[in-house]
């Protein structure tokens, strides 16, 4: 993969499974860098028109320039997917046709040495996805109880050894405060024991401190709230994930949606019963998509009264 350049996952399946075309309204509500994106507006071509969210003020500037030759065809919004309804209402768009989250960081955030979301190299300890909220990695570093501590490593990041790394990093930080990525990987680095993996030592705890940091798995359960009310009849949902955390929120979630009541046709229909992972070959030419999982689902209930897309200007 060339340095810098993001190469959206799954995007065959993604297209697919959403089942593209004309005339249709698609929400990509982690936008990126628009790789995602692009490929949707080039299969809904001439007349499918596309709304993108991203946090990351980057990336939607990343997003601006991949989409600009598809003109007014989309629209891209710097917010939180959680707050996806909201943005619909203020387009005066009251149901879609799809939606897409690809939950995963960019190459471009991992590789910005200012964000500090990569334990290779040296950044601030910072890992926020929106640069305008207040608490940062470091604060949470600082701030944090050593029993919160563990219980966020062990909960967000599943880390075994989360009572070892708790306790060198506040032994570290009464000596003085852990400013840096590099910093905070030598400490935990030196407090759990050598053993052979393929799993960077300080993997687990990076995320966890980047899912506590953005409220990730809060805001995922916010979005996934709304986005049955959102769907026209026949659209659909696809959600990649990459790791085991969001992936079982999003599973349950499908499973209640799909779930048949008695004397009632289920509202949705799952359309993948597993998830699907990505090819060989595309963990070969992109390595960062190995773990990628898509679950992907249907409504086929019919929704709220409307108009044609909410007649939209947009």
């Amino acid at each position: 993969m060339e340095e810098g350049k993001h190469l959206p996952v799954l995007v065959e399946e993604v297209l697919q499974f959403l089942d593209c075309r004309p005339d249709r309204i698609y929400i990509d509500a982690t936008v990126g860098s628009g790789g995602h994106a692009r490929r949707i507006l080039e299969r809904s071509s001439p007349t499918g028109r596309l709304i993108g969210l991203d946090w990351d003020a980057a990336a939607i500037a990343r997003a601006q320039k991949t989409l600009a030759p598809f003109g007014d065809r989309f629209h891209l919004v710097q917010g939180n997917f959680r707050d996806l309804k909201e943005v619909l209402e203020s387009l005066s768009i009251p149901a879609v046709d799809g939606i897409l989250a690809d939950l995963g960081l960019s190459s471009e955030q991992l590789e910005d040495p200012e964000r500090g979301f990569s334990f290779r190299g040296d950044a601030p300890l910072d890992m926020r996805m929106d640069l305008r909220r207040r608490i940062t990695a470091r604060d949470l570093i600082q701030r944090f109880s050593g029993e919160e501590m563990a219980r966020i490593l062990r909960e967000f990041g599943e880390e075994r050894w989360a009572n070892r790394i708790t306790k060198a990093i506040i032994r570290q930080r009464r000596i003085r405060a852990l400013r840096t990525t590099g910093e905070l990987v030598e400490v935990i680095r030196q407090s759990i024991p050598a053993y052979p993996s393929r799993i960077h030592p300080a993997t687990r705890t990076f995320q966890a401190l980047r899912i506590a940091v953005n409220e990730e798995l809060d805001n995922l359960e916010n979005f996934l709230k709304q986005c049955p009310s959102l769907l026209n009849p026949g659209g659909r949902v696809g959600i990649i994930s990459f790791h085991s955390l969001e992936d079982r929120i999003v599973k349950s979630y499908f499973q209640q949606w799909a779930k048949r009541e008695k004397g009632r046709t289920a509202p949705f229909r799952m359309l993948t019963r597993k998830p699907l992972a990505p090819s060989g070959e595309e963990v070969r030419s992109n390595p960062r998509a190995r773990s990628a999982k898509l679950r992907v689902i249907e409504k086929i209930s019919e929704p709220i009264e409307r108009g044609e897309h909410g007649g939209s200007d947009f």
